[in-house]
């Protein structure tokens, strides 16, 4: 073979390699190789359906998946709290190098899969795991539901209302001290009764609770319990009668459009952006950004709780004025919201 015959076939070999080389990865705009970017999430009781927090974490990162169709996501439902750890250690063997768990509830046995596995990225929502591998993503819920609070006193006819929690917890019993101070700042005698369902899923609990509630003289109830909060609804409609108009509130997000069967028993809902959070944050790890052992906290100065924009609907617009007189008080420092409920049984905030 001639010297050039054989400088010709050394070349072609080279051309084939590299052309062999490139394939089998995703490319993105530029040319610019990558790999999938792999995302999982477990959520807490309720399901990825419960109109509540999982839903909205769950929407989050939907979100990003559809700005960028390098994500490869999965999520996983729990049903219990049994199913927390093995499910994070399914999603990591699916290839998940970004894990969300959703809730307090879960915190303990994300902190040991964190320690165990320290080449993944975690988030947890509503609870802090101080681990370098672990984003703690947790709100002000005390802030946002202060502002319910102030609702939920104006519009009482009967000067009683009513709180439940999912589970009585230091993060639910934020919800129920915002939403005292907020009533007890407008109202100072009004009476509050405060019941848990020990569930976040249970509708049935949820409504059993509430007609209890109802039939007792509230004529307002704030839920903070996930998908038990249904059960509010189909109460607050079961139990409305033409000379008694009850009322119930929304939690994590408009509630008024996620469960719209129930709108016209809704006055308003504290909106919680865990979207946001989610969302921001898988947008951080695809981008090489995601920050390991910090604490990233979501109040009304950040947008990361409000008010539900359906609430004009039913909310008397002059309530809906003083609501936003309080939210500037509270971004501005003027009130500092409590977060127990010993201390929002005396508070009393000033514009």
């Amino acid at each position: 073979m001639s010297a050039k015959k054989l400088i010709a076939a050394v070349l072609a070999v080279v051309m084939i390699i590299s052309i062999s080389a490139g394939c089998g990865k995703s490319t993105t705009g530029g040319g610019a190789t990558s790999k999938k970017i792999k995302v999982g999430l477990s959520t807490d009781e309720g399901g990825l359906n419960d109109k509540s927090f999982n839903q909205s974490a769950n929407e989050g990162i939907n979100k990003a998946v559809k700005e960028n169709s390098n994500i490869d996501y999965k999520a996983i439902e729990s049903a219990k709290k049994d199913d927390y750890r093995p499910n994070l250690i399914s999603l990591i063997d699916n290839g998940a190098g970004l894990i969300f768990g959703v809730g307090f509830q879960m915190a303990d046995d994300l902190d040991a899969i964190a320690k165990k596995y320290p080449d993944k990225k975690f988030a947890i929502i509503d609870g802090v795991v101080n681990d370098t591998n672990v984003e703690s993503l947790v709100f002000k819920e005390q802030e946002g539901s202060f502002l319910m609070g102030v609702i939920a006193a104006k519009v009482s006819t009967s000067n009683k209302i009513g709180f439940i929690g999912g589970k009585d917890s230091d993060l639910i019993n934020k919800f129920a001290a915002g939403y005292i101070a907020g009533a007890k700042t407008i109202k100072p005698d009004i009476q509050i009764d405060v019941k848990y369902a020990n569930s976040f899923a249970d509708t049935n609990i949820g409504e059993e609770i509430a007609k209890t509630m109802y039939g007792g003289g509230c004529d307002i109830i704030y839920h903070a319990a996930g998908g038990v909060g249904i059960g509010v609804f189909k109460a607050a409609k079961d139990m409305t009668k033409p000379d008694k108009k009850l009322w119930a509130i929304g939690v994590d997000k408009d509630q008024a459009l996620s469960v719209p069967e129930y709108a016209d028993v809704i006055l308003s809902s504290m909106v919680k952006r865990v979207d946001t959070a989610t969302y921001e944050t898988v947008k951080a790890y695809a981008a090489g950004k995601f920050q390991g052992g910090v604490t990233k906290t979501f109040g009304l100065k950040e947008d990361g709780v409000g008010i539900a924009s359906t609430s004009n609907k039913n909310t008397p617009q002059d309530i809906l004025t003083l609501v936003d007189q309080y939210k500037k008080a509270i971004i501005d420092g003027k009130i500092i919201v409590p977060v127990n409920k010993n201390d929002a049984a005396n508070f009393r905030g000033s514009l």
